[in-house]
């Protein structure tokens, strides 16, 4: 079985020893880089090659929003997961934009982080899958990246709970557009067993994100998302209508 390769780039030398130690004895995965600053971490990135980084944004040297424009250069297979102290969202789009498939904030356990990278690299497992089927054989962004853009556009915070569900509705829609008229019986029940909550918590959640999305009044950006098809005020989409709304944008993405 391949090892999934993991980097960890982490400022507090205690959280670093309890990360490697995990991903260490954890089957799957093995530590093939670690470092406490990013002018060490820099080095270690020319020969490590890791699948999954793992990166504090305050490194001392080179911090780690420059180590993500790197990896976009230079490691674009590397798939990079900030980790932080602050639960600021100006923080948090400065680190989605330069290229973070997922921001955690502190505290957080190794299990986890384990637990999402598990996810991460299944979907891109998946969409090197799609890829191979895309007439023009150019390279696609990945599902998980082009939905956080999207998020990040027109406002939904990674932060909250909606966040994830939303995305893994999206992702269920773009597999099996037909699950979009089963939103109650197929696609809430489906999202509250991956994250071992309930069917109603996970619609209200996805509301929630979705008000945060159009409370914050980025009209325009909804524009450039959505074209045409534009929800001004208070006329904002249901829930299956947003997801029906992104599936349908990254479908044709993928197959136009």
């Amino acid at each position: 079985m391949n090892l999934a390769k993991i980097a960890i780039f982490e400022r507090n030398e205690e959280f670093l020893t309890e990360l490697k130690d995990y991903f260490n004895d954890t089957e799957g995965f093995t530590v093939c880089a670690a470092a406490l600053s990013g002018d060490t971490a820099l080095e270690s990135l020319k020969t490590a090659k890791p699948d999954v980084a793992i990166i504090d944004p305050m490194l001392k040297g080179i911090d780690g929003i420059k180590l993500l424009d790197h990896i976009k250069s230079s490691c674009p297979e590397c798939l990079p997961i900030i980790i932080s102290d602050f639960d600021n969202q100006k923080i948090v789009n400065l680190a989605i934009n330069h290229g973070a498939v997922y921001y955690f904030v502190k505290p957080i356990t190794p299990q986890i982080i384990a637990e999402r990278v598990k996810d991460i690299l299944t979907d891109r497992a998946t969409e090197y899958k799609i890829t191979t089927e895309i007439r023009d054989k150019r390279k696609v962004v990945s599902l998980d990246e082009k939905i956080s853009n999207i998020f990040t556009t027109i406002g939904i915070p990674p932060h909250i709970k909606g966040y994830s569900y939303l995305r893994e509705g999206i992702k269920m829609a773009v597999e099996n557009p037909l699950v979009i008229n089963r939103v109650t019986k197929e696609l809430y029940p489906k999202i509250g067993e991956k994250f071992e909550t309930s069917a109603s918590k996970v619609e209200r959640a996805i509301r929630h994100a979705i008000e945060v999305a159009w409370n914050r009044g980025r009209t325009e950006a909804i524009s450039s998302v959505f074209g045409a098809r534009v929800y001004i005020g208070n006329e904002r989409p249901t829930n299956s209508e947003f997801i029906a709304l992104v599936a349908d944008k990254l479908l044709l993405e993928y197959l136009g």
